[in-house]
């Protein structure tokens, strides 16, 4: 028995979902999203929420009972509240801006580094060295990966921490060499 599967999705007022078939759509104050459920699940419109139930008792149904419910309930948090991510840089001179959509980093190659923005996303530049990106969307799955791309051009090295990482993110020190 899944734990967060069992548990109903409440949909606030302000949100409304419809569900057509496998697929449910959900329209709120800043977007609109959907997803397409498992042919293992079954979704249903109830008074206190959105229901999601296995269709059967395998193995396979019950892995994707509480993600299909997580899944719904991202949508919703995404249309009401939206999602956001901030990464810091570390590092003498590293810094980043804003060329046009896309984002130029500064982290310490003979090349500057480009990501390319995806729609649906808006990254901010802020700071007194520019050492501040701020990563916001609807799509929860769509920041976090834009985010970890992000982070992946320069992943913070554990001697002097230099690179980018997540905000309160914890950096493993090790001792450098011995004389």
């Amino acid at each position: 028995m899944s734990r967060i599967g069992k548990k109903v999705v409440p949909v606030p007022s302000s949100v409304t979902a419809t569900i057509n078939g496998r697929e449910i759509k959900v329209k709120g104050p800043k977007g609109e999203l959907s997803f397409t459920v498992p042919d293992k699940i079954n979704i249903e419109k109830t008074d206190d929420g959105i229901v999601v139930t296995p269709v059967d008792d395998t193995k396979m149904a019950r892995s994707m009972w509480g993600m299909s419910r997580t899944m719904i309930s991202n949508l919703i948090g995404g249309v009401t509240e939206g999602y956001s991510q901030i990464l810091e840089i570390h590092g003498v001179g590293f810094r980043a801006a804003m060329k046009g959509k896309d984002l130029q980093l500064l982290i310490g190659f003979s090349h500057d580094v480009i990501h390319q923005i995806p729609d649906g996303v808006e990254v901010k530049v802020s700071g007194a060295k520019q050492e501040i990106i701020t990563v916001t969307g609807i799509d929860r799955q769509l920041v976090g990966q834009v985010s970890a791309n992000i982070r992946a051009s320069r992943p913070p090295e554990p001697y002097q921490g230099k690179g980018i990482r997540y905000q309160g993110e914890y950096i493993f020190r090790k001792e450098g060499k011995k004389k």
